[in-house]
């Protein structure tokens, strides 16, 4: 029997594809893919935030 190392016990990252069966999956899982996607819709509503605030500045620059 192999020792393990540390990496090898380390969880793998969670990853989710759209679209994929979600049938063999945990609650536990769902759970932390709820997690996962909801941190992602933040991150990229955050991004929508930053460059609709970039492009009014833009516009009220060159506005005539």
């Amino acid at each position: 029997m192999a020792v393990l190392d540390e990496d090898d016990r380390r969880a793998k990252p969670v990853r989710h594809a759209i679209g994929e069966d979600l049938s063999a999956l945990s609650i536990a899982e769902l759970q932390e893919r709820i997690a996962l996607l909801s941190d992602e819709i933040k991150r990229l509503e955050a991004a929508v935030s930053e460059k609709s605030a970039s492009r009014g500045a833009a516009q009220s620059v060159f506005r005539i």
